[in-house]
């Protein structure tokens, strides 16, 4: 049997968004019959077709890293974000600071390792694992005695690591509900990063049914996780071979 490549994403966001449920709907298509708290990191795996129906279809192993949110193990938890090939931001559409949050998870993961990730080829990690993550743990720089960052948010950083990104809002059951009222349009991290947005109810198998927006719009993000890992090295390779190859003919 051929052996089946993957890719590693990681769904980030405060605890108690729903993050458990939503990747639980998203491999098993069907909701989570006990949801319970994460501690450190969770994994499930789901088998993706890549280009399904297309003649460079593959499939793919996708693994969703579950990251418990508890502001408590912000600094052990980061031994989970190498390598990242792909982020799922999650809010709660109910409360509305789960979604300013989403600024201070995506600053902390493009600051990880103490730098700006500025080239693709860094986000697989080649450094040890445990020794960076003890180092991490000494420096206690991701936020500062408030809780908030120190790093300051840059959308365009985020444009220059190009990480595969998608933005998911949970409970949107509650939202719906009469007596829960819409929060006020405000910061929007999936516009000013320029990513997809999914909006749904993780106990409702047709929010992610085939054919709806949301299966399309989370099968183009796979899509292009896939792509950056595997597909975007050799793209530039055969574009550096093709302007060498017609530079020598000249």
């Amino acid at each position: 049997m051929a052996q089946i490549d993957k890719v590693r994403i990681l769904v980030l966001g405060d605890s108690g968004v729903g993050k458990t449920s939503l990747v639980h709907l998203i491999c098993h298509n069907e909701p989570i019959l006990n949801p319970y708290w994460t501690i450190g990191a969770g994994v499930e795996v789901k088998l993706h077709e890549y280009k399904a129906g297309m003649p460079a279809e593959k499939t793919y192993f996708v693994e969703l890293w579950d990251i418990g949110g508890w502001s408590a193990h912000k600094n052990s938890r980061a031994v989970f974000y190498n390598p990242v090939h792909g982020l799922i931001l999650c809010h709660d559409l109910t409360n509305k600071k789960s979604q300013q949050n989403l600024k201070k998870w995506l600053t902390e993961i493009l600051n990880r390792d103490g730098k700006n990730i500025k080239d693709p080829n860094d986000l697989d990690g080649k450094e040890d694992d445990v020794l960076w993550a003890e180092q991490y743990d000494k420096s206690d720089t991701d936020f500062d005695e408030e809780g908030d960052d120190i790093y300051e948010y840059d959308p365009e950083q985020y444009a220059g690591a190009a990480i595969p990104m998608l933005v998911i809002g949970t409970k949107l059951d509650l939202i719906q509900a009469s007596h829960v009222t819409t929060p006020s349009r405000g910061f929007n991290i999936a516009e000013e990063c320029g990513a997809d947005e999914i909006k749904l109810d993780c106990t409702c198998t047709k929010h992610l049914a085939p054919g709806t927006s949301n299966s399309v719009k989370l099968s183009r993000f796979f899509d292009k996780v896939i792509e950056r890992k595997y597909y975007h090295n050799r793209d530039v390779t055969q574009v550096r071979f093709s302007t060498y190859t017609q530079k020598s003919y000249r």
